[in-house]
Order: C-alpha cells, then sequence, then structure tokens
C-alpha cells in the first residue's frame, strides 16, 4: 500500500466513524432530535455501525485500521514502523471532518440549543450540553480509574483484533470487519458505562478540537483537562495488546 492510498484510506474511513458515531451520540442528545433519549444500546450499535462502515470503506486502500491505538498495536507487534505516522495523519484528519460534517447534519438541532423562556410554567429549559456529543466523558472524575478503564477497554479491542488475524479465511470472506464492528458494540456495552469508551485516541482528540472552534450556542466546556486520558489510555493499551499477542501467540 502506498503511502497515499493510507492517508485517503484513513482519512475516509475514520471521518465515516466519527459521522456514524458522533451522529448517533448527536440523534440521542438533542432535544429536536426524533431519537432524543432513545438510550445507551442505540450508541453501542451507532458506533459499531460506524466502524463497520468505515473500516469496510477504507480496507481496500488503507486495511482500514482507523484508531491510532490499532496501528500502534500492529506495529508493536510487527517491529513495522515506517507507515505508522501515514495513518496516524489519516486518521486524525478524518475524525476533524467526521466530526465537522456531524455539526452540518444536526445543524439546525445545534442552532436550536438555547435557552428557552417564557414558557406557561414559568420554567425555563436548560441548554443540552454538547461535548459528550464528540467525544468522552467520564462517570466519575478519577484520573487513575479512568486511565486504567481505557487502557483495558483498548486491549480488548486491539488483542482480538491482532487474534482474529489468525482464523484463516476471515479476511478473504470479508467477514472480519463485521466481527470486529460487534467486537466494538461488545466493548460499548461492557466497559462504556465508567468513561465512554474512547479507546481510540482520533476519535476523542479530533472531535474535541472541532468542538472547541464550533459556534455552537450554549455548548459548553471542551474539558482540555480531561483530555489526555482518552489520548493516553488507548496508546497504552493498544502497545500492551501488541506485546501480548507477541509474546502469546
Amino acid at each position: 500500500m502506498s503511502n497515499g492510498d493510507i492517508f485517503v484510506g484513513e482519512v475516509i474511513g475514520t471521518a465515516i466513524l466519527i459521522l456514524f458515531g458522533a451522529g448517533v451520540c448527536a440523534a440521542v442528545t438533542l432535544r429536536y432530535s426524533k431519537a432524543r433519549a432513545s438510550g445507551w444500546v442505540v450508541i453501542a450499535f451507532g458506533w459499531g455501525f460506524g466502524v463497520l462502515a468505515g473500516a469496510y470503506t477504507a480496507a481496500p486502500l488503507s486495511g482500514g485500521h482507523l484508531n491510532p491505538a490499532v496501528t500502534l498495536g500492529i506495529a508493536v507487534d510487527t517491529g513495522k514502523w515506517d507507515k505508522v505516522w501515514v495513518y496516524v495523519l489519516g486518521q486524525m484528519a478524518g475524525a476533524l471532518i467526521g466530526a465537522a460534517l456531524c455539526y452540518l447534519a444536526y445543524f439546525a438541532q445545534f442552532q436550536a440549543n438555547v435557552r428557552e423562556t417564557g414558557t406557561t410554567e414559568g420554567t425555563a429549559d436548560e441548554p443540552v450540553p454538547t461535548l459528550g456529543i464528540f467525544s468522552t466523558i467520564p462517570e466519575i472524575r478519577s484520573p487513575v480509574a479512568n486511565l486504567l478503564t481505557e487502557i483495558i477497554a483498548t486491549i480488548g479491542l486491539v488483542l482480538p483484533i491482532l487474534a482474529f488475524g489468525l482464523t484463516e479465511g476471515l479476511g478473504e470472506s470479508g467477514t472480519l470487519v463485521l466481527i470486529v464492528a460487534l467486537l466494538v458494540v461488545g466493548i460499548g456495552l461492557s466497559l462504556g458505562g465508567p468513561t465512554g469508551y474512547a479507546i481510540n485516541p482520533a476519535r476523542d482528540l479530533g472531535p474535541r478540537i472541532v468542538h472547541t472552534f464550533l459556534p455552537i450556542p450554549n455548548k459548553g466546556t471542551s474539558d482540555w483537562g480531561y483530555a489526555w486520558i482518552p489520548v493516553a489510555g488507548p496508546l497504552i493499551g493498544g502497545a500492551l495488546a501488541g506485546l501480548l499477542y507477541n509474546a502469546a501467540f
């Protein structure tokens, strides 16, 4: 694969991933969405379908990593580092684009995120904080616990992805991406409760940057004090998964 193919594939695939993932969070969160308050299961499947669509689209060009933690785990296992920077650049660019596309898709809903006054009950509706649409927020803010959750969840992603490669015919049959998408759904359902399961530095950092600059009314903070955890945790988890796989298989 050429550097150009890898970059283009990762940009397109990661943009689709974030469009679907941030999109389902917007659908569940925003006040004037038909899917409002439809729940965590919907979010978990929305992100899984984002992986499915993004990885299948990117696979012919780049292999469809879509995640610096996956790229790092593969590099640690194989010792091949020369194209890591191309993958990561593509993933970050795609994450920025996907977050911007989500904003445009829900533009009217984001613009309606204002405090409403003058209701017949004499009360005012609170605007909806929007960071959770784009990036992760812990339920209990504890740096050590939050970091540990992200490390464990990312090992739960990257180690199986590496092991799936041992199953003859999965890649050729085209079902490998489907299995990985279901794995992401499972991680969301089982391990997403504490931190919102970033398990992907680009997935969290790119949309957080976009959120910082978007002109969303009453959008709330972008919480940069927490932003290092969904970057460091997945990178540590990805590297550990690569080491574990290399040692055990």
